[in-house]
């Protein structure tokens, strides 16, 4: 089934759920910043590029302007972001805090980068790929930036939840279910997965594990 790229009606969606996403990114990056003890500019880089990362990504990919480029409100989010984490003392938060603000990020940035993608006419497939890159690439940088295991290097499931909740937001569209439903339903099996990995330690089969 071809999919028709959709217009005006999807902008309200596409913006709530890029605010979302930016905020709980930022906060995870800066969270990253107050475990290894850095000073508030290291938290507001770390806060803006994993809050913005990810979409810029899929912007360049798909041809579309970058979304907080010409702006000021994603930047002033990621900014805000790392204050409240730098005045709240972060350091003595249970570092649990960062996994679970990433996996709500995730959900809501799987589900926002695979709408834009439909929304430019981008066929169902690379759609969700486009999903995945933005849920977990600005994760990808901050975990570089910190000096940490890179979640592709990693077992635990993170990249798998990413494409749960894109590929659930896109089939649910195919078929013609609404884009609110479609996307609180792609939101929450994303985020869903990616709690029962961290409150679990559910984890994907190495190669030829025994």
């Amino acid at each position: 089934m071809a999919i028709v790229p959709i217009a005006l009606p999807l902008e309200p969606l596409l913006a709530a759920l890029d605010m979302a996403g930016v905020a709980v990114f930022a906060v995870s990056g800066a969270l990253a910043a107050a475990k290894s003890k850095q000073t508030i500019v290291t938290f507001a880089f770390f806060a803006a590029v994993t809050g913005i990362g990810g979409g810029t990504l899929r912007d360049l990919l798909i041809g579309a302007p970058v979304f907080w480029v010409g702006r000021s409100d994603y930047l002033g989010i990621c900014l805000v972001a790392a204050a409240a984490v730098w005045l709240l003392k972060a350091d003595r938060w249970r570092m649990s805090a960062l996994l679970w603000f990433d996996a709500l990020g995730l959900g809501a940035y799987a589900v926002l980068g695979a709408a834009k993608a439909l929304n430019y006419g981008v066929p169902a497939l690379p759609a969700v790929v486009m999903g995945v890159l933005t849920a977990s690439f600005g994760g990808i940088i901050r975990d570089l930036l910190a000096g940490e295991p890179s979640i592709l290097l990693r077992r635990e499931i993170y990249v798998s939840a990413a494409a749960l909740g894109a590929g659930t937001y896109v089939a649910l569209s195919v078929i013609g279910v609404g884009m609110w439903p479609a996307a609180v339903i792609g939101a929450a099996a994303g985020f869903g997965l990616r709690g029962v990995a961290i409150a679990t330690g559910l984890a994907l089969p190495g190669y030829r594990e025994d």
